[in-house]
């Protein structure tokens, strides 16, 4: 893939306006450099602002509360990173003290569970930011420094970048109900200039000069974002109905007994496809009916999962995404 200049240094641009991001912040993170958001936005981004950047080299929580009460102004990292940094902050109140020294933490790269907003909020007082980007495209959407860090949602587009939802057909969908699933589809200087040397993909992947992220989300009536998920993974057509698991998965999150949980289709001859839940359970190891019901009771009966197995872990990539296609 070939990703210009022009894409970096506006893009670092749009997130520096964003995130209120200058010379004197110090960022600190454990990020793999070769992906774009530990090498783009966690190393070139500190260096086109003038400041630093601290690498951990293995994320702890002990390492970013060290860099964070010294040092270092912001944090980026990925949910797995937030996930180990929430249980450390309510076992150690003096890690939470110097967690909440920090400006900014930041989450992207996959979703934050609406759970760990809030357990990291009640131990260290702050509220993640959360924003959405790809490798070809750069960061697309953020929530500001200053505006509401709503959680399950990315905000708004940043500055420069024009961010449009669509449906099945191709048409741009005009409704900011928080409920009609789109596709996200991009344009801007943020945008990369192609796969390399595979004409026929780059073609594929834009749509009338706007690039195809095969990620579906919703609108607020606010403009925020919310990502449901992968068009190819994570969008469940089941009885008729279109479905995110991501909802699924973070109504999951929610009761005590979850404490990690994928949700994927699987072929029905009924439904067309039946939602299921691989779920790695908390100490008390709940019932599968029982996290059926409490799902039911969340959202609506039609979302519930058909089928719930627990795993003792869940298969995840580098950046701790998990790779549901190698799910059992």
């Amino acid at each position: 893939m070939v990703l210009p200049r022009r894409a970096i240094a506006s893009n670092l641009d749009s997130l520096s306006a964003a995130w209120e991001w200058t010379a004197a912040d110090v960022v600190t993170h454990a990020l793999p450099i070769f992906h774009v958001h530990g090498l783009v936005v966690g190393v070139l981004g500190p260096l086109r602002r003038g400041g630093s950047s601290h690498h951990m080299g293995k994320f702890s929580a002990a390492a970013a509360g060290a860099k964070l009460a010294g040092p270092a102004t912001m944090m980026f990292g990925v949910p797995t990173m937030y996930s180990r940094l929430a249980a450390d902050v309510e076992a150690d109140p003096g890690l939470a003290k110097q967690i909440s020294q920090a400006r900014l933490l930041v989450s992207g790269s996959a979703p934050l569970p609406a759970s760990l907003h809030e357990r990291i909020s009640q131990a260290t007082g702050q509220r993640i930011v959360e924003r959405y980007g790809m490798t070809e495209t750069l960061m697309n959407c953020s929530v500001r420094a200053w505006g509401e860090r709503r959680p399950g949602t990315v905000g708004l587009p940043v500055d420069r970048v024009e961010v449009r939802l669509v449906d099945d057909a191709g048409s741009v969908i005009e409704v900011s109900d928080d409920a009609t699933i789109g596709e996200i589809e991009v344009r801007g200087p943020n945008l990369f200039l192609e796969y390399l040397n595979r004409p026929e993909a780059t073609a594929e992947a834009m749509h009338d000069g706007w690039f195809r992220t095969g990620d579906m989300a919703t609108r607020a009536a606010d403009g925020y974002i919310r990502i449901v998920g992968r068009r190819a993974t994570d969008i469940i057509k089941s009885g008729g109905f279109k479905i995110g698991a991501g909802e699924i998965e973070n109504a999951l999150l929610e009761h005590p007994g979850v404490a990690e949980v994928a949700v994927a289709g699987r072929p029905d001859d009924d439904l067309g496809e039946r939602i299921v839940a691989w779920v790695v359970p908390a100490a008390s190891a709940p019932d599968a009916q029982e996290l059926i019901d409490h799902v039911a009771r969340l959202l609506t009966p039609h979302k519930r999962p058909r089928a719930v197995n627990f795993v003792d872990s869940l298969p995840r990539n580098e950046l701790g995404k998990v790779t549901k296609r190698a799910l059992p």
